[in-house]
């Protein structure tokens, strides 16, 4: 962990609107909160779907998600609090605890379970989906396990900065892509801390606050279990943060919209119609991974 200075921004991002989650459940009955939904698809290209979950009732987890199907996307789960195996049709396994991280990369399509390896206590996390381009789609099935403590950190002036993916301050993250060029960072702020991330004025990015409040310079305030959609303002250089008067945990997620059309029918994300009937086919007839 190393103290890392900060760059002033010339013209930050301000906030275009709050969302509020959607209260569901997915699996086997897991109850989560969707703050990513279909609808902001295309405003938050190339970012698809983001849940979060958290509960200290095992009825709420227990059962987990059973055997089901992706392709044509990358699914990323951030484990705050708790343990989940995963198994997959392309023989990977692995398992993430407290602060780790599961990147898998469907691709041209596999069948995996995500199971809680515990019968009590705190369960909490995240699972993002990041969208593949055109070309990548049927690529060759992916995964890796991080644990939490291979996730790069910093600090500085009161926030704890979590690197899981791009690049914050000269610190690299777990995981880089190419096409998209996904931020994501886990911030955890001391009450009245301030952070500035640099941000290309062209990525999509949003905030998702979970433990305390942000507020901007604008006097926008962003409460827990909302997330602030951050203007795409002409030459935007970044995003100031600043906490209130509590503690604060929140989620800055940024990057490159694909521009490409979006196709979805569950867990199958392609570019038509035409290859999402395909996919279907495909995994009736058990031709995924």
């Amino acid at each position: 962990m190393s103290t890392v200075a900060t760059s002033p921004l010339n013209q930050p991002r301000e906030v275009e609107r709050l969302v509020a989650g959607q209260p569901t459940s997915d699996g086997a009955g897991v109850k989560l909160n969707r703050v990513l939904t279909n609808n902001l698809q295309r405003r938050l290209d190339p970012f698809l779907m983001l849940d979060h979950f958290g509960t200290d009732n095992p009825d709420d987890y227990i059962a987990g998600f059973p055997d089901h199907p992706h392709r044509g996307f990358e699914t990323i789960t951030y484990m705050l609090n708790g343990r989940m195996r995963h198994r997959d049709s392309a023989g990977h396994e692995g398992l993430i605890s407290d602060g780790g991280v599961q990147w898998m990369t469907a691709g041209r399509g596999v069948i995996h379970s995500e199971t809680p390896e515990q019968n009590e206590g705190r369960m909490a996390g995240f699972q993002l989906w990041l969208n593949l381009p055109a070309k990548d789609k049927l690529r060759e099935p992916w995964y890796r396990d991080i644990a939490g403590a291979e996730v790069p950190e910093f600090e500085q002036d009161g926030v704890k900065v979590r690197v899981i993916a791009g690049e914050s301050h000269g610190v690299a993250g777990a995981v880089q892509r190419e096409h998209t060029a996904p931020l994501y960072l886990d911030l955890s702020l001391a009450p009245g801390a301030r952070f500035e991330q640099p941000l290309p004025a062209g990525f999509n990015a949003f905030v998702y606050v979970f433990e305390g409040g942000l507020k901007f310079e604008s006097g926008c305030l962003v409460p827990p279990g909302r997330m602030a959609i951050l203007a795409n303002t002409p030459g935007s250089d970044g995003v100031r943060l600043q906490s209130g008067d509590q503690a604060t945990r929140a989620l800055l997620i940024a990057g490159q919209p694909l521009n490409e059309p979006i196709a979805q029918y569950g867990p199958f994300v392609m570019n038509t119609e035409a290859e999402l009937v395909q996919a279907v086919r495909d995994f009736q007839a058990g031709r995924l991974a």
